[in-house]
């Protein structure tokens, strides 16, 4: 199994694409379920927390959005689209003009891979992973953690605002409790939705072995359109159907 391929696609199915996991605490010897207990203070932070936080990031069914596929360090941009149709999905990114093309799916709960184009690769054979779908990106997306409100600055003199709320969302290995354990971060990726609808992405910035392609690990994705309606999504030829 090719896991270069495989770490890239994972991450890639959302725009950049990252699959959250939860956190998961051992039992004890015992066996037994155990309640974690915190402070009265914390707990009123974290229903103020709560009460504050807006929705998550969710991947609409249909929707059409154009921009840009950014890596910074190989001083690469590329035209890219992202669209929807009925809960499938595909993101492309450049051409054969271009230095690097590539396209990602979601298609007939399938999650597809397909690189085109990137220097110095060879295979281009498709991947895919079945049993992925857009329910289940969503509810990863469930898991992302709120940064905060902010506001991404576009067009040539910077005079288009926009009002977004910064998520980040990520992989940490391996899934240990709190406390003094060594862990890595696997994949991470900063999502920036759009304060009235957490449906409308206008950037993420993703980092890590997803992007395995890249020295830096590091690709980024800017939209300057995104619209709620039916978008195109076509499986390659060269990607075999769902069986």
């Amino acid at each position: 199994m090719d896991w270069t391929r495989i770490l890239r696609m994972i991450a890639a199915s959302v725009l950049g694409g990252l699959v959250a996991i939860g956190p998961t605490v051992p039992s004890p010897a015992g066996g037994g379920a155990t309640t974690a207990t915190t402070p009265s203070g914390e707990a009123d932070v974290a229903k103020a927390y709560s009460k504050h936080t807006p929705q998550p990031p969710r991947l609409p069914r249909n929707f059409r959005g154009k921009g840009k596929w950014i890596v910074r360090d190989l001083g690469i941009t590329v035209p890219f689209t992202w669209e929807g149709k009925d809960g499938d999905s595909q993101m492309v990114a450049g051409g054969p003009q271009y230095p690097i093309w590539f396209t990602n799916l979601i298609y007939n709960d399938t999650l597809y891979t397909l690189t085109y184009k990137w220097p110095n690769l060879t295979d281009h054979r498709c991947s895919q992973i079945p049993g992925f779908s857009l329910e289940t990106l969503n509810e990863a997306l469930e898991g992302s953690r709120f940064v905060g409100p902010e506001i991404l600055q576009r067009g040539a003199e910077r005079t288009t605002d926009r009002k977004v709320n910064h998520w980040r969302v990520g992989v940490v290995l391996p899934q240990l409790p709190p406390g003094k354990f060594p862990r890595l971060p696997f994949a991470l990726g900063d999502i920036y939705v759009d304060q009235k609808n957490p449906g409308t992405f206008w950037q993420v910035l993703q980092f890590g072995v997803q992007n395995l392609y890249d020295p830096q690990l590091d690709e980024w994705a800017v939209m300057n359109t995104f619209q709620h309606k039916p978008g195109t999504v076509t499986l390659p030829a060269q990607c075999q159907p769902p069986r």
